[in-house]
């Protein structure tokens, strides 16, 4: 081997040991960095003939398992679809109000009212202590209504949001691959392209869990987990979702009036997998519509069943009582809960609720004949209070004839929802088990949130150890690279010394 050629390896290594060294204060700069991996410069052994001619240093590469990336994309999607759901119930659970504050504790209320009435039918005070808890009543189901259409039209709105995010997304992800593609035929590192592109596909899973398959020139294809296969190519973004105003009635779905989230053409509401996406358009979709018509069908049986009895003390704003016998999406109470109101002669004269305000034929119904106590009656009229409290408020009718069932099928504005509400017969029952379903929701959201945050905190911890960066091995393999380049540097001294000593020996 020749001085000229020692001198030549001596120097690549040198090369080799200053694109290590940069990579290495690279990864230490960047350790913080969210997104960053640890990059590596490898070298490459240069052969001429049989004789090794020194050291070539690849392009900075990173190690990334792409199946535990793909594990924490799914995990994210759950994590934040979780998060999205919990963020949008919290407004319906507050709405039910605390304890005693509820449309199961008013309800409760209004009986102990009409118990107190029951002790002295005469007294006015006692009276409009009824009337008044029919109206805490009433202003608690349009409270809950209310947040029930806020959540939903923020659910709508969220999707709009996502939408954009998703496309956004998608365009980064299109540029960054039309970047690597080019570099990587180039033989040109794109490790860092490539961190950028698995931070837009985190951010993409968020909205819509996607598993991403490298394709070996560099280029990516997107998969979700509602089987869509995702284009990369279009500017404008693929996806669609027109803005709209929500009211009770409107539902997504054959014949409804709600839009959808398109893929160009093609509607793919059904097929958004997983991720904050799908949580708000099953908010706005099934969730929500579903306990609308869950607090419907509460409304109306309150104002049917005191109706039945003889005391017309709730109406619609219309004036009219509802037949929760009929279908709920044709039959003229969708949003009843928001419009139940006392009704107004019952307010101008609260006697009423001792009285009752209309004659009932014997049979109707089930209910027992009924004839409201005459202006010229006794003041300590019970009758139709009895009926308030046996039948209106418990389980029967009348003696031996059960209450009809709640609606439980055949809900929602689209007549296509199902409760699970369906063992209640009284409306002090209904009314708890309505209120626990929906108050819990949001806790079984969040405990939701917090079981996949967990799993991916532990998938990111795991991914942090063998791809990021750990600063005490950096340091180790800087020693190391520090000791390679003071023996390289030696070399180029010890040939520079022999040449040295050759020169001389030549004069």
């Amino acid at each position: 081997m020749s001085l000229d050629l020692a001198l030549s390896i001596a120097r690549s290594g040198l090369s080799h040991v200053n694109r290590q060294l940069a990579q290495s204060a690279a990864n230490v700069a960047n350790a913080a960095t969210p997104g960053y991996t640890r990059k590596e410069v490898q070298g490459q052994a240069v052969v001429a003939g049989a004789l090794s001619s020194g050291v070539r240093s690849a392009e900075a590469t990173r190690a990334v398992d792409a199946a535990l990336v793909n594990r924490m994309n799914a995990a994210r999607a759950a994590t934040d679809a979780a998060a999205a759901r919990a963020a949008l119930l919290k407004g319906v659970e507050v709405a039910h109000g605390a304890t005693g504050e509820s449309v199961a504790d008013l309800t409760a209320a209004l009986g102990d009212a009409f118990t107190a009435l029951r002790g002295d039918p005469s007294d006015t005070l006692l009276q409009s202590k009824v009337t008044g808890a029919a109206q805490d009543l009433v202003d608690r189901y349009a409270t809950v209504s209310s947040a029930i259409q806020d959540a939903r039209q923020g659910a709508q709105d969220t999707m709009v949001q996502d939408v954009k995010a998703l496309n956004d997304a998608l365009r980064k992800i299109s540029d960054l691959t039309g970047q690597i593609v080019p570099l990587r035929a180039q033989g040109q590192s794109t490790a860092e392209l490539e961190d950028q592109r698995d931070a837009a596909v985190a951010t993409l899973s968020s909205v819509m869990q996607v598993k991403a398959l490298a394709d070996v020139d560099g280029g990516i294809t997107l998969i979700t987990a509602g089987g869509l296969n995702l284009p990369l190519q279009s500017e404008s973004g693929p996806f669609s979702l027109a803005g709209a105003a929500l009211g009770p009635e409107a539902w997504y779905g054959s014949g409804g009036t709600l839009p959808g989230v398109m893929l160009g053409t093609t509607d793919v509401t059904a097929r958004l997998g997983s991720g904050t996406l799908a949580a708000h358009a099953s908010l706005r979709d099934t969730e929500l519509p579903l306990a609308q018509a869950e607090l419907d069908v509460s409304a109306a049986n309150l104002a049917a069943r005191f109706d039945a009895q003889g005391l017309t003390l709730f109406t619609g704003g219309a004036g009219t009582v509802p037949d929760p016998s009929a279908a709920y999406a044709t039959g003229g109470w969708i949003g009843f809960a928001g419009t139940i109101r006392v009704n107004p002669a019952v307010t101008a004269d609260p006697g009423l609720v001792r009285d009752g305000t209309r004659a009932v034929a014997s049979g109707a119904g089930g209910a027992t004949g009924f004839t409201p106590n005459a202006a010229t009656g006794p003041a300590n009229f019970t009758a139709l209070i009895d009926r308030v409290l046996n039948n209106t408020l418990g389980a029967q009718v009348s003696n031996g004839v059960s209450q009809p069932a709640f609606t439980s099928t055949g809900l929602g504005p689209g007549g296509n929802l199902s409760s699970s509400l369906r063992a209640n017969r009284s409306l002090g029952d209904y009314a708890s088990s309505l209120v626990a379903t929906q108050t819990a929701a949001r806790a079984e959201a969040e405990e939701a949130a917090k079981g996949s945050g967990d799993l991916l905190s532990s998938l990111e911890s795991r991914f942090s150890g063998e791809s990021g960066v750990d600063m005490d091995k950096e340091l180790a393999a800087m020693i190391a690279l520090q000791t390679a380049y003071s023996a390289n540097a030696r070399l180029i001294s010890t040939v520079q010394t022999m040449y040295d000593t050759l020169f001389q020996a030549v004069r």
